[in-house]
């Protein structure tokens, strides 16, 4: 497990959480993660047991992080360089999925609540994914938060492997300040999609 969800489990496990199948301990894991005042993500990636050299079909609804260089970076009014993503749907030469970065804090909670309701079992275990499509989450207004989330990512412009994120570390991935924005402020990209839902 990498180092930064093993010191918040440990630290969860200390005030009696054991696991994140509840809303107060959701609650209390996102609390946690969103105390640590920075993360150092070439270490967070440095979690082998958990590291993927791709994403598969089978990987939709799962949670996965990785460093990432769009091909137009130069027009973009700005792009998040180290994603946090559920990948939805595979396209030629790449996939999409939703970024949770792209919300401000209790916006992405309100999303990840909704997106619990689609899990495919309740046992927040490896077996656990969410089951995701475009039209579904165009369809339902619970998911409204997704549309500033959804971008297009392409093979060739990921940099290195995927960290496959744990089911149980869902909800401290959700809050730790990993997003990476690049040309624009978290805040400003926060209000820009504030703007958009």
């Amino acid at each position: 497990m990498a180092y930064i969800f093993q010191q918040v489990a440990d630290q969860g496990r200390a005030d009696g959480i054991t696991s994140n199948d509840t809303t107060e301990a959701r609650d209390w894991y996102r609390n946690a993660a969103r105390d640590i005042a920075s993360v150092n993500t070439t270490r967070l990636m440095n979690d082998k047991r958990n590291i993927k050299p791709n994403i598969v079909v089978g990987d939709i609804g799962k949670m996965f992080m990785f460093f990432y260089d769009p091909k137009n970076k130069d027009t973009l009014p700005f792009y998040d360089k180290f994603p946090l993503i559920f990948p939805v749907d595979f396209t030629k030469g790449g996939f999409y999925g939703i970024n949770l970065h792209y919300l401000a804090p209790i916006l992405r909670a309100k999303l990840m609540d909704a997106l619990y309701s689609t899990a495919n079992n309740d046992k927040y275990d490896d077996s656990t994914k969410l089951k995701l499509s475009y039209n579904l989450l165009k369809g339902a207004s619970k998911f409204q938060y997704f549309a500033p989330c959804f971008k297009m990512y392409l093979w060739d412009h990921v940099q290195g492997q995927f960290l496959n994120v744990q089911t149980q570390n869902w909800d401290t991935a959700l809050m730790l300040p990993t997003e990476r924005f690049a040309k624009a402020s978290r805040e400003t990209v926060w209000k820009d999609s504030a703007s958009k839902v």
